[in-house]
């Protein structure tokens, strides 16, 4: 009887209790995610997203003893509240969140009111804070708000539908769906204004918005200036953003139509990934991914990104590469407009045409991995083909350029024409596209002209010359085919080997003749200038060389597809030379007067120098004004290529980067130390690092490179040399380098190879540090592991990994003196259980007076250690 007793009880008390557990869940407000004019939302109340209860919508005080409080919606279930949308920010509650309440107004509007706690029953009378517009349709006081499993509050009336949402006024975050641009029937404009700090919600200074004229293309401003300019879209990704494209996670799409002009993104899988797109009150633009394993946002990606998303940095007809030092360079056909400040490395003046275009006759140059120019003055035509595109570019004087509009298909269709100055352009290592601008034919690269161009020009030169010289040409034309004859027999005959002093006459014979006494003296200076002052410092070397009609035939004549490479000095070039070696040709620009001294540089230093990691230099070619130096290829191309593509990051594993790491701290010493020439590289970068087939490292480009006499400890220079984020300090800012200006650039890469992440570009807004200073901080607080690239985490040795780090901060500290050597470093490196110095805080933290009576205890401490004081533990057998 008790047995069957028990489920009537049970039954009894749970009627009893629901209308308990009701009430309460009711209270909680997770029962619904409406509101009604009879369910208005108040106080602390919630209402949570039905279906996967994504997202939450509320009353919240960012600041609670201010008393301000904001409507907003933010992510379910994360610790820390990330708030995505905001209603009232301009008018906050005041009073706090307990004052403000949400309902439907009888006029069937959203309203934010504040309470009046004397008479909570008549909103009618209370003050309303913000609101929708009412809608135009009588059946308003029937209206609901709801909040969607997106993260969109729409309000639907019946029979009218949606008549308002969120998602058309967005903060400063968009979410998955959430369009950002203009709507054109309407005027209204969807853009991203950030808030004003991390604690207040009130609009801040920077806004991401679209500008529909020309080409739709998103900026972003500062008040109302410009700072950042995404590129037009192209059909596949917007040109100054390469990182933007689908992905197994992401997809993104632009639309351009008579109606309206927006961009936005989804989700492939929205139940697996959490994710948002900020403008933070700093000003950058950053996409965030929720990772549960840690339970925090990961920055995924941020714009601008380096000096070259700065808005017009090198102004009309300038391209910026930080692939090059300084980043400004001029188009093909241009020059600096103002040479005395392009020289101090301020290129906002821009560049200015050598040559006035004649319509008639003119040409084009192809720039490749661009960023297209701002679109504002530009036209768009998707019925044209490239070709036509071309043709329609000739036809109209006012063109400057011209581009492919869609590169998401086979080729490269529709039609990008600019009629205005060419502004905003950056050229990328990879990604970008191929922009054509318009020159005159006398400024036309031989290597870049398209068949057409070429074509034309010949016919009208046969037009006019084969009536009148005729005979004369075909004469000369003999002779010509008689010299190259005997020219070609005896170089096969010479010893395939010329002294460096042939630079030096080359150059003065290409030159007018007036300036070739000027060109000899300054020719004969640098030649002393890149000794230091060595005797036998004019002395030549013998190397290889090839004949260009060899090159010629190896790399397809100079063809745009065996193009790999740009750098101040001029394109670079794979070939495959008739013995089946693979070769990578750097080709002197013409124009280049930096490139020139560049390349007898080179030839000086590389020739004599013998390494495992360092490339290795086949030879050169001089042939009239042709100047060439041949190397093996690279197989896998620059260390810059994997270590900062988030796609190829996981294809250098731990074991391989710490093999990078050693085979580069070996070549250095070689030049330091073992090589007949003691050599200061100058540009250790981990753009001239390269990696042959087996990821093997070795050091490029010894432009800039410099002896160095074998008593001496420093040197000064009036013209520094190499990349801002590589660049020690006492270098950068006083011209004086020595061997620990290598070694500064050495702890710098290495700190990018632990981290995956460039010097250059990183920033961590929270802790105000850049890449150096944060790794210091890390270690100093005993969490260097969070330093380590994510992508290896699982294959990393952690004592490894902790032993580069630290050797890395060694390396970058301010005092030169405090550096280590690179044969300690070696030693360091190779040494299993090294007892290695507590490194000083990095260089560039803040400024520093060394006066003793001055300085603290703890850097007191720090400066009187030396960095040459460490141990290595070796164990032996006995």
């Amino acid at each position: 009887m008790r047995r069957r007793r028990c489920p009537l009880l049970a039954a009894v008390l749970f009627l009893f209790l629901l209308p308990l557990f009701h009430r309460h869940h009711a209270a909680s407000g997770t029962d619904t995610d409406t509101v009604t004019l009879a369910a208005p939302l108040m106080g602390n109340r919630t209402l949570v997203s039905a279906g996967s209860a994504k997202y939450v919508l509320g009353f919240f005080a960012p600041d609670p003893e201010s008393g301000r409080a904001y409507l907003g919606i933010w992510f379910n279930g994360i610790p820390a509240r990330t708030v995505v949308w905001v209603a009232n920010r301009e008018s906050p509650v005041l009073g706090g969140v307990g004052a403000a309440a949400l309902r439907v107004l009888a006029n069937g509007s959203l309203a934010i009111v504040v309470v009046n706690e004397t008479d909570t029953a008549n909103y009618d009378q209370q003050p309303v804070v913000w609101a929708t517009p009412p809608p135009a349709t009588a059946s308003g006081s029937n209206a609901t708000a709801q909040l969607l499993d997106n993260g969109n509050l729409v309000l639907r009336v019946p029979g009218a539908g949606v008549v308002w949402q969120s998602f058309d006024h967005p903060t400063d975050t968009l979410l998955p769906g959430m369009k950002l641009g203009i709507d054109f029937r309407t005027g209204l404009d969807r853009r991203m204004v950030s808030w004003r700090a991390a604690g207040d919600p009130s609009p801040g200074e920077y806004s991401f918005r679209l500008d529909p004229r020309g080409s739709p293309e998103l900026f972003l401003y500062r008040g109302s200036a410009r700072v950042y300019g995404s590129g037009p879209w192209n059909g596949y990704q917007f040109t100054g953003v390469p990182n933007l494209k689908s992905n197994s996670l992401l997809t993104f799409r632009f639309v351009s139509a008579a109606d309206e002009a927006y961009y936005s993104y989804g989700v492939v899988d929205s139940a697996a990934v959490l994710t948002r797109f900020v403008l933070d009150s700093s000003g950058q633009i950053q996409r965030l991914m929720w990772i549960d394993m840690t339970r925090s946002w990961s920055l995924f990606w941020s714009y601008p990104l380096d000096e070259c998303d700065g808005y017009r940095a090198c102004g009309p007809y300038g391209v910026c590469s930080v692939e090059r030092s300084p980043i400004c360079g001029c188009a093909p056909g241009f020059d600096p407009r103002f040479p005395k400040e392009w020289a101090l490395r301020d290129g906002s003046g821009g560049c200015r045409r050598r040559t006035d275009l004649a319509c008639a006759g003119d040409g084009f140059a192809a720039l490749t991995n661009m960023k297209l120019p701002e679109s504002a003055n530009a036209t768009v035509d998707m019925s044209l083909t490239l070709d036509q595109c071309r043709e329609a570019c000739l036809r109209n004087c006012a063109c400057r350029a011209y581009a492919g509009a869609n590169v998401s298909a086979q080729g490269a269709t529709g039609c990008f024409l600019w009629t205005g100055d060419l502004l905003d352009m950056r050229q990328f290592g990879k990604g970008g596209q191929n922009l054509f601008v318009r020159l005159a034919a006398s400024d036309l690269p031989l290597s870049s002209s398209s068949p057409a161009d070429t074509d034309g020009r010949t016919k009208r030169l046969v037009e006019i010359i084969v009536p009148s010289v005729a005979a004369p040409a075909l004469l000369l034309l003999a002779g010509l085919c008689i010299c190259a004859v005997r020219t070609r027999r005896r170089r096969t005959k010479e010893k395939e080997a010329i002294p460096l002093a042939l630079l030096r006459d080359a150059q003065r014979q290409s030159a007018p003749f007036g300036r070739r006494n000027q060109i000899a003296a300054s020719t004969d200076a640098q030649d002393e200038s890149l000794h230091d002052g060595q005797q036998g410092g004019s002395q030549d070397c013998d190397l290889p060389s090839f004949d260009v009609e060899t090159i010629q035939a190896a790399t397809g004549n100079f063809s745009a597809h065996s193009k790999i490479g740009q750098g101040g000095f001029g394109p670079v070039y794979m070939g495959k030379l008739d013995s089946g070696q693979d070769i990578a040709v750097k080709r002197l620009s013409r124009r280049s007067t930096q490139g020139l001294r560049e390349f007898k540089n080179e030839v000086k230093l590389i020739a004599k120098l013998q390494h495992r990691n360092l490339v290795r230099l086949l030879g050169c070619c001089i042939d009239g004004s042709e100047r060439m130096l041949v190397y093996e290829y690279m197989h896998n191309r620059s260390l810059n290529t994997f270590l900062f593509n988030e796609e190829k990051q996981p294809m250098l594993s731990w074991e391989k980067r710490f093999s990078i790491i050693n085979g580069i701290a070996r070549g250095i010493l070689y030049l330091h130390q073992d090589s007949a020439l003691r050599i200061i590289h100058r540009d250790l970068k981990a753009s001239n690092i390269l990696l042959d087939k087996d990821m093997n490292p070795k050091i490029s480009d010894f432009g800039v490179a410099r002896i160095f006499g074998t008593d001496q400890t420093a040197a000064y220079t009036k013209k520094v040399v190499g990349t801002y984020g590589y660049m020690s300090p006492e270098y950068a800012m006083d011209g004086v380098f020595s061997t620990k200006s290598d070694v500064f650039s050495f702890g710098v890469l290495v700190l990018e190879i632990v981290s995956g992440k460039k010097n250059r570009g990183f920033y961590h807004t929270e802790l105000d540090l850049n890449l150096l200073r944060y790794a210091w901080r890390l270690w100093k607080d005993g969490e260097s592991l969070e330093f380590m690239d994510q992508s290896i985490a699982d294959t990393s040795n952690a004592a490894e990994v902790l032993k580069c780090i630290q050797i890395g901060l060694l390396c970058v500290q301010e005092q030169p003196k405090r550096r280590p050597t690179m044969s300690a470093v070696t030693t360091m490196l190779t040494c299993e259980n090294p007892t290695l110095p507590e490194p000083c805080e990095p260089a560039f933290s803040t400024g520093r007076n060394h006066d003793d009576d001055d300085e603290d205890p703890e850097a007191k401490a720090c400066r009187s250690n030396s960095a040459s004081s460490w141990t290595c533990t070796v164990v032996e057998g006995r």
